[in-house]
């Protein structure tokens, strides 16, 4: 459908714009609420208008995603906690439920579904009693190399956007993203060392990170390796529109209502 479009449509125009909304986290340390430990997140957009029933957008989404066992009371005796700064890079297939496009009288309004795929980088860090520690370098499940601080993941979800005026027009948003990684918060497998069995008298800074609570032994579990990750945006969009041909033709002022 992308594809096919240009050579059907002409292409008249596109949206330049801002994203503002909220980050967060769903996974081991969070499996089940929606917006828990929600952060603050921005980004810039630019979106190409095929048709007013079709567009493709590109993205790029700077924010925070963050969990802790303390806060959603999934596995306390765990006491396992991370907060990651995130950066974004989308591309993303809109489908209108209504013909529109910024300056549109007949349709100001419409609902939307999206769907795409995504690149993202993380680094996840730890509270520990030594202050912030990023947990990657400690191999905290003993993992045969540290895993990579960037991933892919499926982004989609659904928004409307509304024309303000002939060249501004907002939107809003709710989209998850499943990633391919099960290590966005460095839980994933089981627990490598006898720290029940042996309770060191002065643990390490990766005994600590790996089991706060020294109370595990090898092989028990410490995370559900079955499920990688998710992370969403929740958020608005402001947008102008830019005019990619300065002529018009008859039907552009009739969808636009003139």
């Amino acid at each position: 459908m992308v594809f096919s479009a240009p050579l059907i449509y002409a292409q008249k125009s596109g949206d330049l714009g801002i994203l503002g909304g909220v980050t967060y986290y769903m996974g081991d340390l969070n499996p089940n609420k929606p917006f828990l430990m929600s952060k603050p997140a921005f980004g810039i957009m630019y979106r190409q208008n095929f048709n007013p029933r079709i567009s493709l957008r590109v993205h790029g989404l700077r924010g925070t995603v963050a969990g802790d066992d303390a806060v959603s009371k999934a596995n306390p005796e765990r006491n396992l906690n991370f907060e990651s700064k995130l950066t974004e890079i989308g591309l993303q297939l809109e489908i209108n439920f209504f013909e529109y496009f910024i300056g549109s009288k007949l349709h100001p309004i419409s609902p939307y579904i999206f769907g795409g795929p995504t690149v993202f980088f993380f680094k996840p860090y730890g509270n520990l009693p030594a202050g912030k520690t990023e947990l990657q370098p400690l191999t905290t499940e003993n993992q045969g190399k540290p895993y990579n601080l960037y991933a892919f993941s499926g982004s989609f979800g659904l928004g409307v956007k509304y024309s303000v005026s002939k060249l501004i027009g907002v939107g809003a948003e709710w989209g998850m993203r499943k990633t391919s990684t099960d290590y966005l918060d460095d839980v994933s497998k089981a627990y490598y060392l006898d720290l029940a069995a042996n309770p060191p008298t002065s643990p390490t800074i990766q005994e600590i990170a790996s089991d706060p609570t020294l109370s595990h032994n090898a092989g028990m579990q410490r995370g559900n390796s079955r499920d990688t990750d998710w992370y969403s945006f929740a958020g608005i969009s402001l947008t102008v529109k830019i005019r990619m041909l300065a002529k018009e033709n008859c039907l552009d002022h009739q969808r636009e209502g003139y």
